[in-house]
């Protein structure tokens, strides 16, 4: 007879023989240029430590003190008990540094979408999508209840043509877009799709967790980088990758900030994010206001990178930024290069459907300011020998 779970043995294998079920790797190390992976040594290419601050001493050294006076967990959510004042220190920062009316922090990027979208629309409203939009930007759209209208991939005008065709149909309505998509690297845009959503007075969101740290004059992130201040009404950010820590930010006008301390079902009905993260976060800004060197050194890392990579005759699609798509078409390929890099002693992953479309599957190597030009030049001599070795590069 068969079982209640017979489908997922099936399911399963299915993935196994598709080349698309992950087998994930165990870390053994602090995040760095260099980590321990299954036991091994390995050139790090696909961590999100983008400025190496993951394990900066003056962000290891925050969390550490921070413990000794407030503990370790905060028993409480932040509407109730849970807000120290490291946390209100911390949104003060940060709106400061991104120039923004206001901030809230939650305890990661996915959580700070869903809560801000569910917050903001409902089941008479709509919503214009990016076509690639982060799933966690799926998800709080589906959460909300509100109508979903996928547009085009950064194409303005296809967001005017959607907002034309539906807008009698909903009460209010929300423009969302990632900032820096996260697989292809290329950057929305983002002055032409305010005009549009200026025209047609529809809130405003991006979702900036690939350039917080990235974009902007040393990290302010894409609204900075475009001189959108005020512009946008919510820029949802993340500390849990360029600021080495965890947790989600909201940045932008006042109200929508006071609404969702109100509102933000995260926020509410959530835990707050601990004591250590908001300290170690708070040593991140400090020491991103203090320089913009490691954001510049992490630029120049990645244009050196892809440079060689091109020259070496692989496809890194269309990425503006530090994240390097090797495109590499199925997803079986895709593993076994992976595979092969790690036996070269470079650590990094393959993607597939479903996180990318069929056919698109790719290595994404991610380069962080943490690392120097002798493992820059590993890496591309790794690429190289393998690239050869599969028939992907002559």
């Amino acid at each position: 007879p068969m079982s209640k779970l017979d489908w997922l043995t099936k399911e399963i294998d299915g993935l196994k023989d598709q080349g698309l079920y992950n087998r994930i790797r165990t870390i053994g190390s602090a995040q760095g240029a260099w980590i321990t992976v299954d036991g091994r040594n390995v050139l790090n290419f696909c961590s999100n430590n983008y400025l190496g601050l993951a394990n900066h001493p003056k962000v290891v050294e925050a969390a550490k003190e921070a413990t000794k006076k407030y503990g370790v967990g905060p028993a409480a959510v932040r509407s109730i008990a849970g807000t120290t004042d490291l946390h209100v220190q911390l949104e003060e920062r940060l709106a400061k540094f991104k120039g923004a009316e206001d901030v809230i922090t939650f305890q990661s990027g996915f959580t700070a979408n869903l809560g801000t979208i569910s917050a903001l629309v409902g089941k008479e409203d709509g919503i214009y999508s990016d076509r690639l939009n982060h799933a966690s930007i799926i998800d709080g759209c589906r959460l909300s209840g509100a109508k979903i209208v996928a547009y085009e991939h950064n194409d303005p005008a296809a967001l005017e043509d959607a907002i034309k065709q539906n807008a009698s149909n909903f009460r209010r309505a929300l423009i969302i877009t990632d900032g820096v998509f996260s697989m292809d690297g290329d950057i929305a845009p983002l002055p032409a799709l305010y005009e549009v959503a200026k025209k047609y007075d529809i809130l405003f969101m991006v979702d900036d967790a690939h350039g917080e740290g990235v974009l902007g004059k040393g990290g302010r992130g894409i609204v900075d980088h475009f001189d959108l201040h005020g512009k946008v009404d919510i820029e949802v950010g993340t500390m849990s990758k360029a600021f080495g820590v965890v947790g989600g930010i909201v940045a932008g006008d006042k109200k929508i900030i006071e609404w969702l301390r109100q509102r933000g079902r995260p926020f509410l009905f959530s835990s707050a994010v601990t004591a250590p993260d908001a300290a170690a976060c708070l040593a991140a800004v400090d020491l991103l206001e203090e320089s913009t060197e490691l954001v510049d050194k992490l630029w120049a890392n990645a244009k050196y990178f892809k440079e060689e990579m091109k020259k070496l005759g692989f496809d890194t699609g269309v990425s503006e930024t530090p994240i390097t798509p090797v495109m590499l078409g199925e997803a079986p390929l895709a593993q076994q290069f992976s595979r092969e890099l790690f036996e070269e002693g470079v650590f990094a992953m393959s993607i597939g459907f479903p996180t990318v479309a069929k056919g698109k599957a790719r290595i994404r190597v991610m380069i962080s300011a943490s690392h120097d030009n002798d493992d820059l030049g590993k890496g591309l001599d790794a690429f190289a020998k393998v690239g050869k070795k599969l028939g992907v590069i002559r």
